[in-house]
């Protein structure tokens, strides 16, 4: 979609068009309407970048992301921060957490950008179509591949595999997981490569849905530990949730490592400094923030760069939280 194609809706010429859009311009009111109906209509949207470029600014990019307390936003956010100020641009961040209409606002960030990183779910496919068909570089973090989008995420199914080895191999028969596959694509993926690999072994993994911070950590696992049935070990679906369950087991006169075991995802610093220390998975949370910006400055160098998915790797970190037998399990 291009000017040209503006002002042959509005019926004018393309200058109009160009005076039209920008504030100030010396169009009539009933132009400005005519050409603004047309640019909705056909869901047009003006090269930002072009614009920046020849007013000599730098150009600014934007990152939603669906909330930005914990650690792991923040090092996603410094990863890219870090790499957009070295590639000569500007970062707008914006969280759609709170708010009545986060479709309206990302729209709205979209307009006053050249290029948008989207975390997760933060806005259904089709507004994702919209935007990335109105001309504006789109690229993802930690959400599945689509064409024409850059993405970068993690390998999360190789790393549940690879946790899920180390509870069969433990001798854990009662897993249950905390954590929402519907609330992340991340999460989703996890669960499923836990769920078949010790499934495979002869393991069901039941489920029980937690928020992903400490204190749904917390309530979770106060309630699954208080079964009469209770689990050997309880599986994260991140570090905060697991800093919670660990609280909770503490709280109920358990001893985590040895009366049950509490494993996290992503690795950060508490994970390590915990009592017991925490088994988790190690994700690169600064890099995919950086391999973003990357792909983004790809995309608006050269708007006909094919589209990349990268894929980063993850790491499990065994230490005490795990390194207990369960009831029958292995000394």
């Amino acid at each position: 979609m291009t000017i040209y194609d503006v002002a042959e809706r509005a019926g004018v010429g393309i200058a109009t068009v160009s005076r039209a859009m920008r504030p100030g311009g010396s169009v009539s009111e009933r132009t400005r309407g005519r050409v603004q109906a047309a640019i909705d209509e056909l869901g047009f949207r003006p090269s930002h970048l072009g614009t920046s470029l020849a007013s000599r600014r730098h150009a600014a990019n934007g990152i939603v992301f669906p909330d930005l307390s914990g650690p792991y936003f923040a090092e996603v956010i410094l990863g890219y921060e870090e790499t957009a100020t070295r590639l000569g641009r500007s970062v707008l961040i914006l969280s759609t957490e709170g708010r009545d209409d986060p479709v309206a606002a990302v729209r709205d960030l979209a307009a006053r950008v050249d290029g948008l990183v989207l975390l997760g779910r933060t806005v259904p496919d089709d507004v994702v179509t919209q935007l990335a068909r109105s001309g504006l570089p789109v690229a993802f973090i930690a959400r599945p591949a689509t064409d024409g989008v850059a993405t970068v995420r993690v390998d999360n199914a190789g790393g549940a595999r690879e946790l899920a080895a180390h509870l069969l191999e433990r001798g854990f028969t009662a897993p249950r997981f905390l954590g929402d596959p519907d609330a992340s694509p991340d999460v989703e993926e996890r669960w499923d490569a836990l769920r078949a690999t010790l499934a495979a072994g002869g393991v069901h993994l039941t489920l029980t849905r937690a928020g992903f911070s400490v204190a749904s950590g917390h309530t979770a696992a106060h309630q699954v530990l208080g079964e009469t049935a209770r689990p050997d070990v309880l599986v994260c679906a991140n570090d905060e949730v697991a800093l919670g369950a660990i609280d909770a087991a503490e709280e109920l006169g358990l001893t985590v490592g040895r009366d049950v075991a509490v494993t996290g995802w992503d690795d950060i610093m508490a994970a390590q400094f915990s009592r017991p220390g925490l088994t988790t998975v190690r994700q690169p949370m600064r890099r995919l923030g950086a391999v973003a910006a990357e792909l983004l400055d790809e995309r608006l160098r050269d708007p006909s760069t094919p589209a990349r998915s990268d894929v980063l790797p993850a790491r499990l970190v065994v230490r005490p939280s795990t390194t207990s037998a369960p009831p029958g399990g292995k000394p």
